[in-house]
């Protein structure tokens, strides 16, 4: 059954639980402006002079071209930060290197924060990452293996920090506004992506690159302050919350208990197509996403020739739209659903599918149009915002059909999303090292052809409801 629970809202957004958002809202934003540093940053640390020359000339492969330019600085910027000599294939391995530290903590980190806690999992994580960003610059001197070193770990952590808050929307969102609230939640990424790309071409003008990591660093130990102050795993320990909205929450997952320990049904997930719609949805969104987000400000640069500090805020308009569509896909879905206009499920594959049928679209115009920096920058500004459509659909669907393993299974899902950015990263760094143009139209059709199989699985066998594996099972004394 696709039942909703008939539970009316409480108080809303002067709330608690909103304020639990926008805390997690601006973790996001110290996140992923720690994760997407290195993309804008990396346009001013290589050899741009030199980038085509070698990744013509190279004949060995991306490995033997990392331990070789280790630690060559070649030539020093104006702002006398060093410039290194990395290849597309070396810049393809670095940028994947934090998936590989993502996918390494997922699951066992979102099983702990069900039995430890969320708060101290996703403090500690974000802690480290802003640490591990604060050093980057110095691993950039003593060389590229370093450098995938930190940025392997950094990606441990904010797989730490990343799952936890699954955990914690299980116990603090009510059924009817789980998508407001973790789209809110979420969108600090877009606003973070944008925040980034904006500013940090001009911090990398004005100061250095260097100062791109030690600014955004420092931000997330600011934020991590913020956090272990006033954030708590569940309501029912939090000292400020209000009585009346405490009885709220309580009562609308009063039908979705979890105990602190449990065993995890692996046999009856692995056999669960509906999860495994969830999984693939995953991969195929982060194929192409996890491409935008990293390659988008060295595209920009040497497609439409513009400088660092142009390709940085033509960079960031994409997110302006991805934090946008994030909000308003969520209240949207939220509405249909408390307006009881659409099932549960209509409403999770109507926007898994905008999600990914219309990013696909853009992603093929766009080899076509090219010549034409208007309809490029347009198309590329709605490729991130169409792709966040699918936080209202199978991004939260684990949230629908097993609750409590919410946090367990965002894991997974992230892993499979992860393996598709480290693909997806390292084959595009390879396609477009061969031939600039026809390396793109391969990306961005290789891309579209992804999504589109994520999207007739999860039409296909897509579910919202309970799962039977996933419901508590009351035992009987004799």
């Amino acid at each position: 059954m696709d039942g909703k629970p008939a539970t009316r809202k409480g108080p809303d957004f002067c709330s608690l639980r909103y304020g639990l958002a926008l805390i997690m809202h601006f973790s996001n934003f110290t996140m992923i402006t720690q994760r997407v540093s290195l993309s804008i940053a990396i346009i001013a640390m290589v050899n741009t002079t030199q980038q085509h020359a070698l990744s013509n000339a190279s004949t060995e492969g991306p490995v033997a071209d990392a331990l070789n330019n280790s630690s060559i600085s070649i030539k020093e910027s104006d702002t006398k930060a060093s410039v290194y000599q990395w290849s597309p294939e070396t810049q393809g391995i670095i940028f994947s290197s934090i998936n590989y530290g993502i996918i390494l903590t997922l699951i066992p980190s979102g099983y702990l924060a069900g039995i430890f806690g969320a708060k101290k999992m996703l403090g500690a994580g974000l802690l480290i990452s802003s640490l591990l960003t604060l050093f980057t610059p110095l691993a950039a001197d003593f060389g590229v293996i370093l450098v995938i070193v930190v940025r392997t770990v950094q990606g441990m952590a904010q797989g730490m920090a990343w799952t936890g808050q699954f955990t914690i929307w299980a116990k603090w969102a009510p059924p009817l506004e789980r998508s407001k609230l973790t789209t809110i939640a979420g969108s600090g990424s877009a606003f973070g992506s944008f925040i980034i790309l904006c500013v940090g071409g001009l911090i990398s003008q004005a100061l250095g690159w260097p100062f791109i990591f030690y600014i955004f660093g420092s931000t997330g130990c600011v934020c991590c302050l913020l956090w272990f102050t006033v954030i708590y795993d569940d309501p029912m320990h939090h000292p400020c919350i209000s009585v009346r909205e405490k009885e709220h929450i309580v009562s609308s997952l009063a039908q979705q208990p979890s105990s602190p320990r449990r065993a995890v049904p692996i046999k009856a997930m692995v056999t669960c197509l509906p999860l495994w719609a969830i999984f693939l949805g995953f991969f195929s969104h982060f194929w192409l996403c996890t491409i935008i987000l990293t390659y988008l400000p060295t595209y920009i640069s040497t497609l439409l020739h513009v400088n660092i500090r142009d390709s940085g805020v033509l960079s960031s308009l994409p997110f302006i739209a991805a934090a946008s569509c994030t909000i308003l896909g969520g209240q949207l879905a939220d509405f249909l659903l408390y307006r009881n206009l659409l099932r549960l499920i209509t409403v999770r594959k109507l926007f898994s599918s905008l999600g990914l049928l219309l990013p696909s679209i853009c992603a093929v115009a766009l080899p076509f149009v090219a010549s034409s920096y208007v309809i490029t920058i347009i198309l590329l500004i709605l490729i991130p915002g169409t792709s966040n459509l699918c936080d209202s659909g199978f991004i939260i669907n684990t949230l629908d059909i097993a609750p409590r393993y919410a946090s367990f299974l965002m894991g997974i899902s992230r892993g499979f999303g992860l393996i598709a950015g480290i693909i997806s990263s390292t084959a595009t760094g390879f396609l477009i090292s061969q031939d600039f143009e026809s390396g793109w139209r391969n990306v961005f059709f290789l891309s579209a052809a992804v999504n589109m199989f994520g999207l007739v699985f999860y039409v296909t066998f897509g579910q919202a409801e309970l799962q039977d594996w996933a419901k508590e099972r009351t035992l009987t004394r004799l």
